[in-house]
This record gives C-alpha cells, sequence and structure tokens, in this order.
C-alpha cells in the first residue's frame, strides 16, 4: 500500500526518475525481481521486451505479460502499457474496449498518458461511446502534467506532448508546434516520435513536406523495429518516395513489419505476392497474408482475399467464403464497399453455392 499512496500523491514526472537502479540492472537481476511482485522490475522487464535490447529479443508476448503482472497489482503504468497493447493488437489480440477499461483505470490514478488515451477515445468513439464531455474533461486533467514532463527533456514526454498539439488536446492545435515536439523527442531516440517525425515529412504536417527527410526518419524507427514506420519505409522503396524504387528492399520491409503483426503490411505483402513484385509470384502466399489482415479488420485484404475465394486464387474456390468476406466490405463505408456490392451481386447473378 505504500508504493500505491506514492503514486497517488507523487507527480508522475518525478516517478520516472525514481528506478534508475532497476533501469541500469541485467536483465537477469530485473527479471528475479519481476518474479518476486517487484512492480517497477515488471514495467522495466516489459519495457525491454517490448523494445527488444542487446540482452533480450523484442517479444510482445512477453511485453504483455510483465505489464499485466504489474497491472494486477493495481500499477497505473501496468494498466496504460498493457491498454496501448491492446489498442494495437501487440502481444495481445486488437481490442479496444480492453484497452479503455485499463486507460480509465490508469488515468483515475492520474496516468496523464491514460488521460490522453482516453480523451481521444471519447473523442472518436474507439471502444467506447462517443462523449465530448467525457473527453474534454480527461484532456483538461491530462494536458498539464504531460507539459510538465515534456519541459523536463523526457523524450517520451516530449512525443505525447506532439500529440497534445497535433491533436488539440488540452491546447489549441498546431502542427507545427506537434512537430517540433516530435522533433525533440525523435532526436533523443524516441521511436515513435521518430515514426511521427517521418509521418510529418511524408504529408507536410507542420514541416515543408519532404519525402527522402520522410524516408530517412522512418529507417531510424523501422531499424529499432517498429512494425508501422517499417511498413511505412517499405512503401517509399515501393513507389520511389524519397529512395529509388525497389521492390525487393519493399518486399523485406513489409515482411518485418507484416510479421509483427502489421495489417497493413500483411495486405501490401499479400499484393507484392498477388502481383510478382519483389518476390516470386504466389497467389497461395498472396490469399495468406491477405486472411492475416483481413482477420484484423483490413477492409482491402477482406476484398482481396474475397475476391481469392470467387475465383479459386490461392485458396480452394469457394463463393461462401467469397460472399462472407465481401459483405463484410460491402456493409463498411470504406473505398471498397461499392466493389465488394458489385462482385457479390455478380456471384449472386451468376452461381449458387
Amino acid at each position: 500500500m505504500k508504493y500505491f499512496s506514492l503514486l497517488l500523491i507523487m507527480p508522475l514526472f518525478l516517478l520516472f526518475s525514481c528506478n534508475d537502479n532497476i533501469k541500469t540492472a541485467k536483465i537477469e537481476d530485473v527479471l528475479k525481481k519481476a518474479e518476486k511482485g517487484n512492480v517497477e522490475a515488471q514495467i522495466e522487464a516489459g519495457m525491454r521486451y517490448y523494445n527488444g535490447t542487446d540482452e533480450v529479443t523484442k517479444d510482445f508476448a512477453e511485453a504483455a505479460h510483465w505489464f499485466r503482472m504489474a497491472a494486477e497489482q493495481v500499477n497505473a503504468e501496468g494498466q496504460y502499457r498493457l491498454g496501448r497493447m491492446y489498442n494495437y493488437g501487440e502481444g495481445e489480440k486488437k481490442n479496444e474496449e480492453t484497452a479503455v477499461r485499463l486507460y480509465r483505470q490508469a488515468a483515475n490514478q492520474g496516468h496523464p498518458y491514460a488521460q490522453k488515451e482516453l480523451s481521444l477515445a471519447f473523442r472518436y468513439g474507439s471502444g467506447i461511446e462517443k462523449n465530448q464531455d467525457s473527453a474534454f474533461y480527461w484532456e483538461e486533467k491530462a494536458y498539464p502534467e504531460i507539459l510538465k514532463i515534456a519541459e523536463s527533456g523526457n523524450a517520451e514526454g516530449e512525443c505525447q506532448l506532439g500529440d497534445c498539439y497535433f491533436y488539440g488536446i488540452g491546447i489549441k492545435q498546431s502542427y507545427i508546434e506537434g512537430f517540433g515536439w516530435y522533433l525533440k523527442a525523435a532526436e533523443q531516440g524516441d521511436i515513435i516520435a521518430q515514426r511521427c517525425v517521418g509521418y510529418c515529412y511524408e504529408f507536410g504536417e507542420g514541416v515543408e513536406k519532404s519525402y527522402t527527410e520522410a524516408a530517412r526518419w522512418f529507417r531510424k524507427a523501422a531499424k529499432q523495429g517498429d512494425k508501422e514506420a517499417q511498413c511505412a519505409l517499405g512503401s517509399c522503396y515501393y513507389d520511389g518516395l524519397g529512395l529509388e524504387k525497389s521492390y525487393t528492399d519493399a518486399t523485406q520491409w513489409y515482411l518485418r513489419s507484416a510479421e509483427q503483426g502489421n495489417d497493413l503490411a500483411q495486405y501490401k505483402l499479400g499484393t507484392c505476392y498477388a502481383n510478382g513484385n519483389g518476390v516470386e509470384q504466389s497467389y497461395t502466399k498472396a490469399a495468406h497474408w491477405y486472411l492475416k489482415a483481413a482477420e484484423q479488420g483490413n477492409d482491402f485484404a477482406q476484398y482481396a482475399l474475397g475476391v481469392c475465394y470467387a475465383e479459386g486464387k490461392g485458396v480452394e474456390q469457394s463463393y461462401t467464403e467469397a460472399k462472407k468476406w465481401l459483405k463484410i466490405v460491402a456493409e463498411k463505408n470504406y473505398v471498397n464497399a461499392q466493389q465488394a456490392q458489385y462482385y457479390l451481386r455478380k456471384i449472386n447473378d451468376c452461381y449458387d453455392d
């Protein structure tokens, strides 16, 4: 109980500096303490497995295990970190409702990053019903503490403040200010910030558009194992944006991202196999990756998989399966909805499965 009472009265930006001994300890020592129930060691073990180090290979499932152990001790940091893993489908099956539940638990303990995520969930209706009053309530709590953390020079805090400016969380929206804070964090090596800087350069948000700079920052994050950056770098190679066009390099980065569970990379890798771009053409492998992405809700992959089943490409022909996947897409308001509706009518008019 002593630890929890400290958590409630001590600002989180001070807590971040309280575990220097744990941060410098060897992984064996960290795990021994974690197994005995030491919360700080559990968080540290989770972070090392999440990011990957010289001592341990990146392992989202193992990271989720340690964050869960901390969360079960009602630790706000563990709740927040586990919530993120559910939110992004890392080490746990993607579940926005569970993510929101964990964010709320951490937010109620004063965790500013969880408060920020909860405000966005209420704003956009992600895993919870939209409620702009609740969104405003949580962003007003989150911003002041995130600002303190960022101004102390903490890289993650700087990245979080970049989010605040980008999405107008507790402060007037400003892409320029957001980019500035992302850059500060990125220059300290923060992986997410590096990816965000890449996106800013790619779309010209807060900074002059530059595909070359976008690719440079995507590469920094991709080399650290960030699956979104790996997918983005693959697309730079695929489309020849900021880099010399190379389907071979594109598929290599798509594969790294896809193997970590990124649904967009899985879809794009499937398309590379379907068209024989950078890899030997294979409808079987295309359907394999389409299925992985489709099961995560990627509508492009769901449509492509439906077509595979309708035409018997890479899978045994099945109009029942084709209808199942195409119907999912047809009921969405996405770009492939009309195409899916057309293909469904075509199947219904011509075939009786």
